[in-house]
């Protein structure tokens, strides 16, 4: 009969959040074992030059800074397992032992999960679209916003994200396009009215994107009035869609406390869940901020509260 393995510190996920997380864990010799997902290093992976995460003078892309995670993670004897978790069974005594599932059939025991699954951005759907991500197409205009400085940009979307990234596109940027598929915006009152202020901003209602023009990057996009049908062609060289995002948490569903939108629920806006042992960091719980460097920093409070819940139990035990 084979011997039951207890890890003291599972991670699912390996964005900026799993990562950072495995490097504190790991230097608490809590000895972690982290599942990346169908997508090891996550969304940042897709990122063609990230500049503003600090330390890194001259930019970085988004590819070689979660390589770079995970080698600083294996350094410290993190386990890195480049499968899914497809199931999870939480039990809410303390010091219970939770139980994984993976997608080959492997049953995982742990005192301590860190859960930093991140979101999903929601796209068009467009065949057009997925060729020029990276190229001209992105959803994080904090992100990317500054390669297009004194450029024509457009934002998809009407919500509150969709305003405010346009907000901040129109101060770096020589205009900016607007496309609301309704009449009206979604957004707050508040925000929608400091965005009919702004003079390079034009809000497009009733308009779609059909599809993303360009060569070898993005030079415009073939948009349709709902009202008239008819179509025309914005010259633009960036395309932001700001239509929502989709947390990754389907296996958590009916066990761990989530939001109306399907964001992971904390205790005092930190890393804890409702169950004990359990914890989050990343996107997966933050809708605001969806920074590398935040993850990071919530991987690495995920960690020191999970060291502390095992300290505690070793030291009840």
């Amino acid at each position: 009969m084979s011997k039951i393995i207890i890890y003291n510190c599972v991670i699912i996920g390996s964005g900026p959040g799993g990562y950072a997380a495995a490097i504190y864990a790991g230097r608490a010799d809590l000895k972690p074992i982290l599942y990346t997902g169908d997508y090891s290093g996550g969304q940042l992976t897709t990122s063609t030059e990230v500049e503003n995460y600090p330390g890194y003078t001259k930019g970085i892309t988004g590819f070689q800074l979660m390589v770079n995670f995970k080698k600083q993670a294996e350094r410290f004897n993190t386990i890195i397992k480049e499968q899914r978790i497809i199931k999870v069974d939480l039990l809410k005594e303390i010091g219970s032992i939770h139980s994984l599932l993976t997608e080959t059939g492997e049953k995982v025991n742990t005192k301590g999960i860190i859960i930093a699954t991140g979101s999903t951005a929601k796209y068009l759907g467009l065949e057009s679209e997925k060729r020029f991500r990276g190229s001209g197409v992105s959803t994080c205009a904090t992100c990317d916003g500054f390669f297009y400085r004194g450029k024509v940009v457009a934002v998809v979307g009407g919500g509150d994200t969709a305003i405010e990234e346009s907000i901040y596109l129109s101060k770096i940027c020589k205009k900016v396009h607007l496309i609301v598929r309704r009449g009206t915006l979604r957004a707050s009152k508040i925000i929608a009215h400091r965005a009919n202020k702004i003079l390079n901003l034009e809000i497009h209602f009733f308009h779609e994107v059909k599809e993303v023009l360009g060569k070898k990057d993005v030079e415009g996009i073939l948009i349709l009035n709902k009202e008239t049908s008819k179509e025309r062609i914005l010259s633009i060289e960036g395309l932001f869609i700001a239509i929502g995002h989709k947390p990754n948490t389907s296996i958590f569903k009916n066990q761990i406390q989530l939001d109306e939108n399907g964001y992971i629920l904390t205790i005092n806006r930190g890393t804890h869940t409702n169950y004990p042992g359990v914890f989050v960091a990343g996107d997966v719980k933050d809708y605001t901020y969806r920074q590398a460097i935040t993850a990071a920093a919530s991987g690495c409070m995920a960690a020191l509260d999970l060291d502390k819940y095992i300290s505690t139990l070793n030291f009840n035990g």
